[in-house]
């Protein structure tokens, strides 16, 4: 269906549906979307009076070009892929987790347990695999059942998941704060507000400078893509948020699959802030700013809507967003822009993107009005 005309004078401006999109028609409209957000954040620049060729040489040279900038970029995107992954699934199944930093928080809290529980220096002390394998399992586990909170009170009595994932979200902050802060278990030996900083041997194996957690991020898109494209389980989520009451008539079983979704969207953000708080080189704790990355998450949420469900086609978004928040946070410093330039670029480039998703669904018609018929005679006189 397409979007009632807009008359200008004598024209009308009408959107109508596309049928079927050239092959690379998707590809075309998102390097739209991406050349329009860089224009207008240019307006942004020369407001500050900074030269916008300077700015994005700052931004894309740093994040994408130098190899500590594009370190960060890798980890930074490995993170928004796991948040990615945390809304997605739900999504599939018509639900909104907006709890991403309290699963987050949940899962950064369980991996630090595990070594606080366990870990003692050798000898006697567990092999670092093992207690390592305990922090990822921890960390997801966590994540699934702060995940699971919204999930059974969905399913069970019909609780608006959004507002019990944002409550929770609060509760979660609070209760880092309390674990981290000065006489809190978690708390560091220099007291500042941090929490300890993960043993040597407990710290996630790199491979080329990547850790580990890269690997799982792609091959969990891989494996999210094929289910929902080719298992029957991947089938009934999908039949379930397209049409509820037809999944339901089709013996799919709503209170069960709102539980797995929120389940498994959980056990992702765990995943995400095992990442974060205890992979990441020059981290190994959870810092004092850990409200930051909790709302980082967020753009886990747009990538995954961006990507349109499809867990693949969010990786080079996630890898752009990561790129352009730590470029521009960057060029901030380096050039004395105003505070928040990296919020409004990646808020100009979420608009643009929902522009082109407009694009691909629909074509811009613009069409002279048909002349209004004249009136009828009847019986040969006008008005008779």
């Amino acid at each position: 269906m397409g979007c009632g005309p807009v008359r200008l004078g004598r024209h009308e401006l009408t959107l109508e549906p596309r049928q079927a999109p050239p092959a690379g028609y998707t590809v075309l409209t998102a390097v739209a979307a991406i050349v329009a957000a860089l224009a207008l954040a240019s307006v942004l620049f020369l407001s500050a009076d900074a030269s916008p060729a300077a700015a994005y040489r700052a931004i894309f040279s740093y994040a994408f070009l130098n190899p500590h900038g594009l370190a960060a970029t890798v980890h930074r995107s490995i993170y928004l892929l796991f948040c990615t992954y945390a809304f997605l699934v739900p999504l599939r199944a018509g639900l909104w987790n907006i709890g991403l930093p309290g699963q987050v928080y949940a899962g950064g809290l369980a991996a630090f347990a595990v070594p606080l529980l366990l870990w003692r220096e050798p000898p006697g002390a567990p092999a670092p695999a093992v207690v390592i394998a305990l922090m990822i399992a921890a960390a997801a586990a966590a994540g699934a059942a702060a995940g699971g909170i919204a999930g059974v009170l969905r399913a069970r009595f019909q609780v608006n998941e959004i507002l019990v994932t944002m409550m929770l979200n609060s509760i979660l902050f609070w209760v880092v704060a309390y674990m981290v802060k000065e006489g809190g278990p978690f708390m560091g030996a220099t007291a500042e507000g941090e929490s300890f900083t993960l043993p040597a041997p407990l710290r996630a194996p790199l491979w080329w400078g990547v850790p580990f957690t890269a690997a799982a991020a792609l091959g969990a898109a891989a494996l999210l893509d094929l289910l929902f494209a080719r298992a029957a389980l991947g089938y009934r989520i999908r039949a379930f948020g397209e049409s509820p009451a037809a999944a339901r008539y089709g013996g799919v079983n709503p209170a069960a699959t709102s539980l797995l979704v929120f389940l498994l969207g959980g056990a992702f953000a765990g995943l995400a802030g095992y990442h974060n708080f205890a992979a990441i080189p020059g981290v190994y704790k959870i810092p004092g700013n850990y409200g930051y990355y909790g709302d980082l998450g967020f753009y886990g949420m747009i990538s995954a809507l961006i990507a349109r469900g499809s867990a693949l086609g969010a990786v080079p978004i996630a890898f752009l967003f990561g790129g352009l928040s730590l470029g521009a946070r960057f060029a901030q410093g380096a050039l004395r822009l105003p505070f928040g330039v990296d919020y409004a670029l990646l808020g100009l480039l979420m608009m643009t993107f929902i522009g082109s998703h407009v694009l691909q669904a629909f074509r811009v018609v613009w069409r002279r009005r048909a002349a209004a018929a004249p009136e009828a005679v009847v019986g040969g006189l006008p008005g008779a």
